[in-house]
């Protein structure tokens, strides 16, 4: 092994997958052991009782057929833990080497206080991330360092969620304290670092960490300017608002409330404009079209709505009831498709042209939180209640799952996933409530030949 040309880490990684080859197999056999020792025991047990029974004893038959099927029963068992087990290692193998080849960790934004429940990208330069908490902040962070650039303190309850205007330096964010603010930022991004290494091998098995939830790598988020006043505040629900965007064009936003019930300002004098009402229970998230003055709100009813402002004369609603519990987020695509998730473990892909019925279906085997779908190669990236994420694309073919282990990925439930495609690079960002953001890149040319 001293010989080999192989880089270190990749040796290292190497071993430490056959180390994990041989301990499934070292189980398997001991495990095979147990059962052939238990069949043996079987066949002594049948052998004894036929010497014991003579001549045409009627139970005879029957000891036999009890005893074969028995026997049949633990070969059964044999084959399928043997199968069973192989697939495992191999499946396992794939999962570890291929998640690692396609989805490489870029940087972890460690400095929240509580969970985290939004993040968002801005769309004009300088390009930073921005994390909604249940700390009662939103922080934005440099993306290539993860230093904490700036705070927003001005919510008194927690910050639902974070979307950043069209055009200009400006943020909206909702919150438990029954408002939206709309606030102005100035950050200055810190200079480059080298990139870390990621290519440490890491131990699939365990989920635990060695750093403590809420520790705080380097500078600590309240060293950095805050800003604690809004530009607006928009307060004319009566419950929590869990969720808020900005219609095309940055000049309305929308918010959904717990109160059962969507409100539509205008962002130059913070006026209700329009409450949409019908949802049966409290709202979970609502997304406006990219293009088109479109509004789609999610419910714990089981339902979303679709609200149509391109006539000004005319708002016309549609219900679409292809989920059997929560709705926690449906979201345009750049083309003509609302793609919905929900606690019922589906997410659900449509057609804006005909909604009559999904046309594409995803099942998972855990609820299903806020997706994101890439803009320029429409991927669904799925966060999970049980600390997966998972990338699909819109015909439902699952594409990734990202890298989750005791040194990378998040280690309590999964809230929001956001993209980034920037600078010829596609980023994938996660947050959850383990109290930190994780910033991935993915390798999407050789994702979508995996497909």
């Amino acid at each position: 092994m001293e010989d080999s040309k192989l880089p270190l880490s990749l040796r290292n990684n190497l071993l430490d997958l056959f180390g994990q080859i041989e301990r499934e197999f070292e189980n398997l056999y001991i495990e095979n052991l147990e059962l052939r020792r238990e069949i043996d025991s079987l066949n002594e047990r049948l052998t004894g009782d036929g010497q014991t029974i003579e001549g045409g004893d009627p139970t005879k038959g029957a000891l036999k057929t009890k005893a074969s099927h028995s026997t049949s029963q633990l070969s059964q068992k044999l084959k399928t833990t043997y199968k069973a087990s192989t697939s495992k290692i191999v499946s396992s193998f794939k999962a570890t080497t291929g998640s690692r080849a396609l989805c490489q960790l870029l940087k972890e934004y460690v400095g929240h206080r509580d969970g985290i429940w939004d993040l968002s990208i801005t769309r004009t330069q300088p390009v930073v991330l921005g994390t909604a908490s249940a700390d009662h902040s939103a922080l934005l962070w440099s993306i290539e360092t993860g230093k904490c650039l700036l705070r927003y303190a001005g919510h008194a309850g927690s910050v639902n969620s974070i979307k950043f205007h069209p055009t200009e330096q400006m943020a909206l964010t909702a919150s438990g304290d029954q408002t939206a603010h709309i606030w102005r930022y100035m950050v200055q991004l810190p200079a480059p670092q080298p990139p870390p290494d990621v290519s440490a091998p890491c131990d699939d098995d365990q989920d635990s960490s060695d750093r403590e939830e809420g520790e705080v790598d380097g500078e600590g988020p309240f060293e950095v300017p805050t800003v604690r006043v809004a530009t607006a505040t928009l307060k004319s629900h009566q419950g929590v608002v869990i969720a808020a965007d900005w219609l095309v064009g940055g000049r309305q936003v929308v918010t959904a409330s717990w109160d059962r019930a969507a409100n539509l300002y205008e962002v130059e004098t913070s006026e209700l404009v329009h409450t949409l009402t019908g949802h049966d229970q409290e709202l979970t998230h609502c997304c406006t079209h990219p293009t088109q003055r479109l509004v789609v709100t999610s419910s714990r009813d089981t339902t979303f709505r679709l609200w149509d402002f391109r006539d000004p004369s005319i708002h016309s609603v549609n219900v679409f009831q292809g989920h059997t519990d929560t709705v926690t987020s449906a979201v345009f695509t750049v083309g003509d498709n609302v793609v919905s998730g929900s606690d019922d473990r589906t997410v659900k892909v449509w057609d804006l042209k005909n909604m009559r019925s999904p046309i594409a279906t995803i099942r998972t085997d855990s609820a299903v939180n806020r997706i994101s779908v890439s803009a320029n190669q429409r991927i669904i990236a799925l966060p999970h209640d049980n600390r997966q994420v998972r990338l699909f694309d819109m015909s439902g073919v699952r594409l990734a799952r990202l890298p989750r282990s005791n040194r990378m990925g998040h280690r309590r439930m999964v809230c929001c996933s956001a993209w980034n495609e920037e600078n010829q690079s596609c980023n994938l960002f996660t947050c959850g409530f383990d109290r930190q953001a994780i910033g991935w890149n993915i390798n999407i040319p050789a994702l979508l030949q995996e497909k």
